[in-house]
């Protein structure tokens, strides 16, 4: 699944495919601000870990966790 997070006062996006559930991503996402965390973490499908301040979030758009279809579709 595709994850795209906006950063306040900053013109590029954070782009990343994670192997998470769309449900679990956000979970997560709204436990961390709910509980007014300073920070969610994130793995990507690599592996790494990524740590965003909630303090500069200014979106986060979850993809579908769909294949994209190659090929002619009639």
């Amino acid at each position: 699944m595709e994850i795209r997070i906006g950063i306040a006062n900053t013109g590029r996006e954070l782009n990343f495919e994670t192997n998470e559930s769309a449900d679990s991503v956000k979970a997560q996402i709204a436990a961390a601000l709910d509980d007014n965390a300073t920070h969610i973490s994130l793995v990507d499908a690599k592996g790494n870990t990524l740590i965003v301040p909630t303090a500069g979030l200014a979106y986060i758009e979850l993809g579908t966790e769909e294949s994209r279809r190659v090929g002619f579709v009639a």
